[in-house]
């Protein structure tokens, strides 16, 4: 029976939710082919982790090493290749992120097998892989069909699936480590966290987006009240990048970051698919513009048609005086 491979990406002790995305996808996947989902997991004192996938996989394979304990392509090269070879798996699904954008295509050339990345839809149509992906900014989506083979690789978009939870009971399986020797040509030094200042908005849970209706940056503060208040993030569109009023690392979009906070509002923010394409996946969307054709109320589960220079500060008060 055909195996559908999910490699369970981690950090710092922590699951991170593209698994739980791919896990979703690869569930359906396994489905229609009559297939077997597997999440595959490397590390070191990784149990706890093998546990909360046995919920979401008919299996669990866990090899750990101690040369695992922190993420090294060239292990986590060596690991997959031998499970691979050992297990041919009709499909592997690796996040599309630094994690994977390092590991697949090495993973892809040393087996000689197909590779897609950054999939933001996949299914299998006689057989072979169709995916589907984005091009020219976000403006077209491609359906490509890979060549017939008995293996294939893809790199997945984060948030491109929801992250559904399930009640298997899958049964673990620990696995030796083919690792012999120590990884001489790349090595694990340290963590960086982001500079003092820095934001991971991918990580966030509630996030406060604002837009040319915020006018000009003196206004920024007004909006950051309200988003501390709310215990959340401030970040942008690119407007607001390209103005050099917010660094980089705030942008949502195709261009920018691909977030799926429990609670986003975009204040003065039109709805240019690329910047709904990077949010569009969030719990709740709230969304406050001025203009009621504003593209951003197709995506919003509650629109406010008002002045956000009205609505920030009323909002703002409100939710302090909730909190007491």
């Amino acid at each position: 029976m055909a195996e559908i491979f999910v490699l369970a990406e981690h950090r710092r002790g922590e699951l991170r939710d593209i698994t739980f995305e791919m896990l979703t996808k690869g569930k359906e996947l396994a489905e229609k082919t009559n297939g077997e989902l597997t999440a595959v997991l490397l590390g070191k004192n990784v149990k706890e982790h093998a546990e909360k996938l046995s919920t979401r996989a008919k299996r669990v394979l866990v090899v750990e090493d101690d040369k695992l304990e922190n993420f090294n392509s060239e292990a986590y090269q060596k690991v997959m290749m031998h499970l691979i070879k050992e297990r041919k798996p009709l499909l592997t699904m690796i996040g599309h992120t630094s994690f994977g954008m390092d590991l697949a295509p090495s993973l892809a050339a040393s087996l000689n097998t197909p590779l897609a990345t950054d999939c933001i839809d996949l299914a299998f149509e006689n057989g072979t892989l169709t995916v589907t992906r984005q091009m020219y900014g976000g403006k077209v989506n491609v359906k490509a069909t890979l060549k017939p083979a008995e293996t294939y690789i893809v790199t997945v978009r984060q948030a491109a699936f929801p992250a559904e939870e399930t009640a298997l009971n899958g049964e673990i399986v620990e696995m030796p480590s083919p690792l012999s020797e120590e990884i001489a040509e790349k090595r694990f030094i340290e963590y960086v966290l982001p500079p003092p200042g820095g934001v991971d908005i991918t990580a966030a849970e509630v996030l406060v987006g604002i837009g040319r209706g915020i006018k000009d940056e003196s206004n920024i503060p007004l909006v950051e009240e309200l988003a501390k208040a709310l215990g959340g993030v401030l970040a942008c569109s690119r407007p607001i990048v390209d103005k050099g009023w917010l660094p980089n690392d705030r942008q949502v979009g195709t261009s920018g970051k691909t977030v799926k906070p429990k609670l986003y509002i975009a204040l003065g923010i039109s709805g240019a698919f690329q910047h709904v394409l990077g949010m569009k996946n969030s719990d709740l969307i709230i969304a406050v513009n001025k203009d009621p054709k504003a593209p951003i109320f197709n995506v919003a589960d509650y629109g406010i048609v008002e002045d956000l220079f009205k609505v920030v500060p009323q909002l703002k008060d409100k939710i302090l005086e909730l909190k007491g």
